[in-house]
């Protein structure tokens, strides 16, 4: 008897056939299963999978093991090993014991696992692979040629969500969790809904992954490789479902879906599909979700990937900086020459500090004291370009208006003093004091470096100054020591007349930053 099925329909779907006659499985002539009752299973793209009463499986098996997988058309998966004489099979037999409407017809029934290299003896039955042909469709249509064009993907979530209306799945809200490689956001969520058919961005922080929210959540559960999650939502949900499912159908969902979107580093991204449609959604449109799938994975790691490039850049080398290298100066001596004053912001006492307080207390401040820099600089219009040791390099690029970076590394300098003096009157709050020289001139703004190994940095007679400032700053203890050209007006500094600086060929005239007066404070 020939049991293979004729597929009418195009779309993604599962048929489920009764074998005539005995049916038998063996492994290495042992017997496994043997029934009357077998039935086979033909899914759209897969081997058809022969299945057994579970009464009528010989081979002894263990108890249900650790292992769990999902199939949104069949249900919840659970593993046994298969336990013969000097053979043991891990994982070797499944069963959905619970099988979605869909798979119904094998809801208990066994399945042995690749793994199990079971042989079947199917008597007088033939089983052959169906041809499906080619699943497509204005969906697939729309991933191949349109969807490349477009430019970000909270554009693409909602495009995505409309071509799946389009299609006729009744698809209420649509939700994409891409997780991101940036310091302070673990990822995107991009949520639409159809009552708005808008798109809302979410950039939680790595909090979110200690968060009780989170952690009974179906995003965590996909995350993690345990599989997707379906729920038939209707009346009510049942004892084991997540808390954001009855939100969900406190709103009118009837059908809820998470699975796995993964990219090729091996990270498992989350596509969550709710329909409030009193079926909820067909095997045909989960079917038609589950092919794309791949596809729409590539397309949001494309978009990660482009942001993970640029957040990383910003990160390690300033945002300026970053933008820069993005738009194509990675060669060695890419740059330019600007006009820019310099500023050199050293942690005074670090050896002893370190000794003081130990090793992770000491990277605790340390920490400190370049979020402070660093957030300061930034506020002031400047950027870090590097930390070299505890110590920060910034630059504030003049432009057109010279005198306004000047200006912005003075107040840049002065705003740090103050906040290092505050923090010191916190509690726990450590002392720690800073070593700041400002100066200004013409830099090389560029790439240095080997062939393999770059850095994207200043070059010049200032950033040397601004260095050795800092450093002679300690020996006749002045928090900030400028170079003559950046005070416009020279009674706001100290002068120190013209002092010879390591390195440097000719005196320079500096001054020391005299001391902010409370009612300078208040007037800015």
């Amino acid at each position: 008897m020939d049991a293979q099925v004729q597929i009418r329909n195009r779309g993604y779907g599962i048929v489920v056939e009764p074998l005539h006659g005995l049916v038998t499985a063996r492994r290495n002539g042992i017997i496994l299963a043997q029934s009357t009752r077998a039935k086979v299973m033909y899914e759209t793209r897969l081997t058809p999978a022969v299945y057994f009463p579970a009464e009528d499986v010989t081979a002894p098996l263990s108890g249900h093991t650790s292992l769990q997988t999902f199939c949104p058309f069949k249900g919840t998966a659970s593993y046994r090993d298969i336990l013969l004489p000097g053979d043991r099979v891990q994982n070797g037999v499944w069963a959905y014991e619970d099988a979605m409407p869909e798979a119904a017809a094998i809801s208990g029934y066994i399945g042995f696992m690749p793994g199990a290299e079971a042989e079947f003896d199917l008597g007088r039955n033939k089983v052959e692979m169906p041809d499906y042909g080619n699943i497509s469709g204005p969906v697939i249509d729309w991933l191949l040629r349109d969807a490349a064009l477009v430019p970000a993907p909270e554009e693409l979530t909602a495009a995505l969500a409309e071509k799946l209306v389009e299609q006729g799945i009744h698809l209420s809200r649509l939700s994409v969790m891409a997780w991101s490689l940036h310091p302070m956001i673990a990822g995107k969520n991009y949520i639409w809904q159809r009552k708005t058919g808008e798109v809302t961005t979410y950039a939680p922080s790595y909090e979110i992954h200690d968060h009780p929210a989170y952690q009974n959540s179906p995003l965590r559960h996909v995350s993690n490789g345990l599989g997707g999650v379906r729920h038939r939502l209707g009346s009510c949900c049942s004892d084991d479902a997540f808390p954001i499912l009855e939100d969900l159908r406190k709103e009118g969902a009837t059908d809820y879906v998470a699975m796995p979107l993964r990219f090729s580093d091996g990270r498992i991204n989350v596509l969550t599909l709710t329909s409030d449609h009193p079926n909820g959604f067909s095997t045909a449109n989960l079917g038609l979700i589950f092919e794309c799938s791949d596809v729409i994975a590539r397309y949001y790691e494309i978009f990660m990937q482009r942001e993970n490039a640029q957040s990383l850049l910003e990160t390690y080398v300033g945002r300026r900086t970053g933008a820069r290298v993005l738009g194509g100066e990675i060669r060695r001596g890419d740059g330019d020459e600007i006009d820019a004053a310099i500023m050199f912001c050293d942690l005074r006492g670090s050896t002893r500090l370190e000794e003081e307080l130990g090793r992770q207390d000491y990277i605790a401040l340390l920490n400190q004291f370049f979020e402070t820099a660093s957030t300061i600089v930034h506020d002031h219009g400047g950027e870090v370009l590097k930390f070299i040791g505890d110590a920060v390099l910034a630059v504030f690029p003049a432009g057109s208006d010279p005198e306004k970076a000047r200006a912005q590394a003075l107040d840049s300098a002065r705003a740090i003093i103050a906040r290092l003096e505050e923090i010191a009157g916190e509690e726990d709050g450590h002392r720690c004091e800073a070593a700041i020289g400002i100066a200004y001139g013409r830099v090389t703004y560029g790439n240095v470096g080997s062939r393999e190994r770059l850095d994207f940095t200043v070059i010049g007679q200032a950033a040397n100054i601004a260095a050795r400032l800092g450093d002679y700053g300690k020996t006749v203890n002045h928090p900030v020591v400028v170079s003559c050209d950046i005070l416009s007006d020279p009674s706001q500094g100290i002068p120190l007349g013209a002092v010879s600086l390591h390195n440097v060929s000719q005196p320079v005239t500096c001054y020391a930053l005299a001391a902010r007066t409370e009612p300078q404070a208040a007037a800015e």
